[in-house]
Order: structure tokens, then C-alpha cells, then sequence
């Protein structure tokens, strides 16, 4: 009996695996919103007139508004840096859940017709009633998206074998190129193509603080959401199976889950446009640093997509100055390596 008590005892390098798992997942929660600010007040001082970090203070607790460089730092480039910190931290949490749910490592917003459901209820919105205010939009685009992941899911479940991993982004592929083309014939046949240019894009270009004091409800309340559900996504992530047999509600969490996906998801598609794979690849950088247990997942995943998409924003400002890169474009350079990386793995252990 001894002997088998020590067989089953964790080994010193498994051990060690987790301290420096669970050390990595505090220095991430801990001190990466920190370098997220840090960044962020990076990215305010550079664009087509650089302001320095001083100015930028003064801006922000000195307020003049008859110097324009105030005017540029609190009425342009805060209210866009703070948008594309909290759709990065939405795009990504709302992958992780739909990873975890799922358990498919394709799984990803863009990948799956969420975001191209939320361009086209936009893109009807446009022409059909152009005066909607902005949340609206937002309920709008939770609408759409649900119809383009519902769509997407419901022709993966046709064959015998269901909802399959690479099956379901497939099936996510073609909806998602069904429902673009839709869009843009909306957009080009009602004359609302410039409106709906900035969606299929990808950009924060447009933020202002009315938009942001809309989303930061919502998506502050999907990540609580996900963080107060990160424990029984953990056990869903086990299989479904596993986690009945430990008395978990797999429907009701599925249910959960997925609302808290269109909130997230949808608003995000409402201010950044159908950006895809920061959901994919931000979740997988978080379980290769942190392990598979989603209370540090989703939290890290957060941080981790903040962090993602100021960045991409600041690429977009500074690598063509005075011209603007879209932000989809720039992440996909990253994005789509990784996606066919995953698929070809996820090929091989079919």
C-alpha cells in the first residue's frame, strides 16, 4: 500500500511545473494590467503629432481645453486606447469560454460566424434604420451574432458524427463568407458601404467616450460573468461526461456560457469590427503559461488581449504614418499562421 501511495504521489518536476504555473498566473493578474497602462499611455503620445508623456499627464489631471494637444489626448486617443483594451480583453475571454465549452482549440468568435452575424445585423441596421443610437447597434450585433453562430453550428451538427472541431470552423468558414458577401451587397445596393468599411476592417479609429461608457457596462459584466463561471467551465472542459458524473448542470453552464460569449463577442464587433483570432490565439498563450484551469484562463486571457490589441492599435498609428493600417489585417499576419499550425495538429491527432 505504500508503495502505491507513492507511485501515485506527484513527482518534484510536476510539482515544480505548478508552482511556476501558478507564479506565472500571478505575475500576469498582478502586474500585467500594469503593463497594459504602461502601454496604453505609450500609445496616446504617438500617432501623426507625438505628445509626450508629461503633456499626456497634464491632459489627464490638468485639463486645458484651449491647448489642442489636451483636446488630442482626451478626446481622440484615450477614448480609443480604452476601447481597444476592453474589446481585446472581450474578444479574448469570449475564445477561452468558447474553447472551454467546446472543447475545440479552433474554436474563435471570428472563426465560427459570431463576428460576421454581428457585420451583417450591422450592416441592416445601416440601411434600415441608419438613426438607431448606439446600443441599439450593440443588441443589434448580440442578435447577430447569435444568428451566425446558430447558423454555423446547425450545418457542423448535420453529418453523423455532430459539431466536430475542424468540421464546425468549416462550416463557420462558409457561413461567415455567406453572411460578408450579404453585407457588403446590403451595404453597396443602400449606399452605407463607407459605414460599414470601418466594421469589415477592423479599427478603433472612430471611438469616442460616448461608445466607451456604453461598452464598459456590458463587457465588465461578461468578464465578472466569466470569471464566476471559470469553475465549471473548468469541469466542462473535462468532458461532458466527467462533468455530469461530478453533478455539474453542463446545460445550464452551456447556456451561461454562451450568453456571456454574445455579450462579449457582440459588443467587441460592435467597436473593433469582425477582428478575428484574438480569441483563438490568446487563449492558447494562456494555457501554455498557466496550465488548463480556467479560474487563471479567463482572467490572464483578459489581461493578455488588452494587451494584444493596444498593441496592434499602436502598429496601426506608427508603422505607415500618416496613413492607418486596419487592425483585422495586422492581427491575421499573426493569426493565420497560428490557425493553420493548430489545424495541421489537430489533423495529426485525428
Amino acid at each position: 500500500m505504500k508503495q502505491l501511495q507513492e507511485s501515485v504521489r506527484p513527482g518534484p518536476a510536476l510539482h515544480t511545473q505548478k508552482k511556476s504555473r501558478a507564479l506565472a498566473a500571478w505575475l500576469i493578474i498582478i502586474l500585467g494590467p500594469g503593463l497594459v497602462a504602461w502601454l496604453m499611455a505609450l500609445s496616446i503620445t504617438k500617432g501623426a503629432a507625438d505628445i509626450s508623456l508629461p503633456l499626456v499627464w497634464d491632459a489627464l489631471f490638468r485639463f486645458d481645453g484651449g491647448d489642442i494637444r489636451h483636446l488630442i489626448v482626451a478626446d481622440l486617443r484615450l477614448p480609443r486606447v480604452v476601447a481597444s483594451a476592453l474589446a481585446g480583453a472581450a474578444f479574448a475571454v469570449a475564445g477561452a469560454l468558447m474553447q472551454g465549452m467546446t472543447r475545440n482549440p479552433l474554436a474563435d468568435s471570428g472563426l465560427i460566424g459570431l463576428n460576421a452575424g454581428a457585420g451583417f445585423a450591422l450592416s441592416l441596421c445601416f440601411a434600415f434604420f441608419p438613426h438607431l443610437g448606439y446600443l441599439k447597434l450593440i443588441l443589434c450585433s448580440f442578435l447577430g451574432a447569435a444568428f451566425g453562430g446558430v447558423l454555423a453550428t446547425g450545418i457542423a451538427s448535420l453529418g453523423r458524427s455532430g459539431a466536430l472541431p475542424m468540421r464546425l470552423v468549416l462550416a463557420g468558414a462558409a457561413v461567415s463568407a455567406l453572411l460578408t458577401a450579404l453585407s457588403q451587397g446590403v451595404a453597396l445596393y443602400f449606399n452605407v458601404a463607407q459605414n460599414l468599411m470601418f466594421w469589415t476592417l477592423g479599427g478603433v479609429a472612430g471611438s469616442n467616450w460616448t461608445q466607451v461608457s456604453i461598452m464598459t457596462p456590458w463587457i465588465g459584466a461578461g468578464l465578472l460573468g466569466a470569471v464566476a463561471l471559470s469553475r465549471f467551465i473548468t469541469l466542462l472542459s473535462l468532458g461532458e461526461e466527467v462533468a455530469k458524473g461530478l453533478g455539474l448542470n453542463t446545460v445550464l453552464v452551456s447556456i451561461l456560457g454562451s450568453l456571456l460569449v454574445l455579450v462579449l463577442a457582440g459588443t467587441a464587433v460592435s467597436v473593433l469590427g469582425a477582428v478575428s483570432f484574438v480569441g483563438l490565439m490568446v487563449p492558447h498563450l494562456a494555457r501554455f503559461l498557466i496550465g488548463v484551469d480556467y479560474r487563471w484562463i479567463i482572467p490572464a486571457s483578459a489581461v493578455l488581449g488588452a494587451f494584444l490589441l493596444v498593441l496592434a492599435d499602436l502598429g496601426a498609428r506608427t508603422l505607415t504614418p500618416p496613413f492607418e493600417i486596419p487592425v483585422g489585417a495586422l492581427i491575421s499576419l499573426i493569426g493565420v499562421p497560428f490557425f493553420l499550425y493548430l489545424a495541421r495538429r489537430q489533423r495529426r491527432a485525428l
